[in-house]
């Protein structure tokens, strides 16, 4: 079965400098996050009936403050977490932004770096979907649902499959022996001998690479398996 990757988390920009606004969202979807990007709040409250994570708001906007904006939000009972990004950078515009109902605050210039780390941890601070995944040339494995996607197509694969690749990216370049994957996969198994590990391995190569040209996990001679 194939279905198309499903987003993480839900990202509503609101940053009325294109140019930034542009950059954010570039680094936020290479993340693998869902990303909205607006230069006003024109139709924010609609966008957030649709299902948002976490907004980034820029207090300098056209029309309305966007602090004022988030404590007309508030107000009516949006809950969902607010970061500010924005060049009021005193003492005092600081606490004013957090009184009016933010959550975080970063100060204009930044380092995306930064903005990226204080972006997981409100997700994790305020139980949003948090990103777990791990990515490797064009796979990426999301812990949270447990599916497997390659170039954005999902791949079914059992539990012990799913654990193999796991391991084996997480180890990427490094060979990896037979005793060392049935230790860490099938747990010391009496029962597991080394050509199990062969069947599993090969069975799982056809499923992420049926048509065998991408050479994912390839055997290195009298040691065992190695992702590359």
């Amino acid at each position: 079965m194939v279905t198309n990757i499903d987003p993480v988390a839900t990202i509503l920009i609101i940053e009325d400098n294109e140019d930034l606004l542009e950059i954010e969202e570039f680094h936020l979807m290479k993340e693998g996050y869902c990303v909205i990007g607006v230069t006003s709040t024109k139709e924010v409250e609609s966008m957030l009936e649709q299902g948002v994570d976490l907004m980034l708001v820029d207090r300098t906007l056209p029309q309305v403050e966007g602090s004022e904006f988030v404590s007309y939000l508030r107000d009516k009972g949006v809950t969902i977490p607010v970061m500010f990004v924005s060049a009021k950078d005193t003492d005092k515009e600081i606490e004013e932004g957090f009184l009016r109902g933010g959550d975080d605050y970063l100060r204009k210039p930044f380092n995306m770096k930064e903005l990226l780390y204080r972006v997981k941890a409100i997700l994790r601070r305020t139980n949003a979907i948090e990103q777990e995944r791990l990515m490797a040339r064009d796979i990426i494995m999301d812990f949270n649902t447990r599916k497997t996607y390659i170039e954005s197509d999902e791949v079914e694969l059992t539990k012990l499959e799913f654990e193999l690749l796991s391991l084996f990216i997480k180890n990427k370049n490094r060979a990896l022996e037979r005793e060392y994957l049935i230790q860490n996969i099938w747990h010391e198994s009496e029962d597991i001998q080394k050509r199990t590990v062969n069947v599993t391995i090969n069975r799982l190569k056809k499923k992420i690479d049926p048509q065998e040209n991408k050479e994912y996990i390839v055997p290195v001679r009298g040691i065992g398996y190695k992702f590359q």
